[in-house]
């Protein structure tokens, strides 16, 4: 198929005289198909221009590759503009805002737009679910940040490099870069850093976020079925506030994982797949929750805002520090100081986990309610 791409390819390139205006989009710069259209169902809302001058663009290359460019950051989109004036009669009923939370967001340094898909699916049963993500995703684009041993809360912030997100080889893709051309991450800032251009992304939106981290959990724990119980009764044990409940939960999370995942799986691999796990578990609920939340003291694992209350998570391995170290951390640093003047409870929870036990060893709650 990559052979019968290039030859295309060719005579287009040779046939140029005949081409006023070319306009190529698609998922990733590896992929195998291409969509000479704007949007499609396959094209998963990803605008990106697909231009390489190697492999099988080769014979293509006289295009230029607009993909990072800010004066066509909205042309595959519907603006803050079209909603408020072509859709008006749409919007009535509707939370303005939540729509904006919803499905806007995606950027290429440019002005932010909004999914078409969703927005099109919204106006008709105006329901708020994940139109776009439940057309389907690739599974590759779970495996790979799951095999990589991705730590899945630096997804919230990931800084790249020009080259990294252009890498676009099938065979050894880095999750920031596939993440990034399939629409699941998108341009948050840039800066340069001498000779070299650094970019910023995240998640565009609630619905990127929530239904990404659902996958990915389920990828994490190897059944999707096991997964998806948990997440319910997750919000069931938050709303209680019980936090016997929460523990028995978190153990109950861990051991439903199979055992070869423990054996030279992720857990066996690396430190950071307990906080993985609890991170996705939270994130696919949709809920007001802030990894790596910085203070002047450091950063908080997990910082969630829910049922009125504020909840700050500190996970530790016992193998690396002595027990209790997760919520003396937190007590140490001082990491509900920038909380206190909300006036709101603030749960202090300190979590060690075992890699030799494959489950949490302490579980240490303490709430402030006192402010004077």
């Amino acid at each position: 198929m990559r052979d019968g791409l290039r030859n295309l390819y060719s005579v287009i390139k040779d046939s140029d005289a005949h081409f006023p205006f070319a306009f190529l989009t698609g998922v990733s710069k590896f992929s195998k198909f291409s969509k000479f259209s704007k949007f499609s169902k396959f094209s998963k809302f990803s605008k990106f221009s697909k231009f390489s001058k190697v492999s099988f663009f080769s014979g293509l290359n006289n295009l230029k590759d607009i993909t990072v460019d800010a004066r066509y950051s909205a042309l595959c989109g519907y603006t803050e503009a079209d909603l408020d004036q072509v859709f008006a009669p749409e919007l009535e009923g509707l939370d303005r805002e939540q729509i904006r939370t919803w499905y806007n967001g995606f950027n290429w340094l440019g002005e932010a737009v909004y999914n078409p898909f969703d927005v099109l699916l919204l106006f008709d049963p105006r329901l708020f679910r994940p139109w776009w993500f439940e057309t389907g995703t690739p599974t590759f684009s779970v495996e790979v940040p799951t095999q990589h041993c991705y730590f899945t809360p630096d997804l919230a912030e990931v800084r790249a490099s020009e080259a990294l997100i252009s890498t676009f080889d099938g065979q050894d893709m880095p999750s920031e870069a596939l993440l990034w051309q399939t629409g699941y991450l998108t341009f948050t800032g840039e800066r340069q850093i001498g000779a070299r251009r650094e970019y910023s992304l995240g998640y565009p939106n609630l619905e990127v976020e929530s239904a990404l981290n659902d996958a990915l959990l389920k990828g994490l724990m190897g059944d999707a079925m096991q997964a998806e119980r948990a997440v319910s009764r997750l919000y069931d044990v938050l709303a209680s506030g019980d936090f016997d409940a929460l523990r028995a939960h978190i153990v109950s999370l861990f051991a439903a994982i199979p055992h070869q995942w423990h054996d030279g799986g992720p857990i066996a691999r690396y430190e950071g797949f307990y906080a993985s796990v609890l991170y996705s578990h939270l994130a696919a609920l949709g809920l007001d929750l802030v990894p790596e939340d910085a203070s002047h003291q450091g950063r908080l694992d997990l910082r969630l805002r829910f049922n009125g209350r504020i909840w700050l998570f500190e996970f530790k391995v016992v193998e690396l520090l002595p027990e209790g170290a997760a919520l003396q951390q937190i007590k140490a640093r001082g990491y509900a100081e920038k909380y206190r003047a909300e006036g709101l409870p603030i749960h202090l929870i300190g979590i060690d986990f075992s890699r030799e036990q494959r489950t949490l060893v302490r579980f240490e709650v303490e709430t402030l309610t006192n402010y004077s």
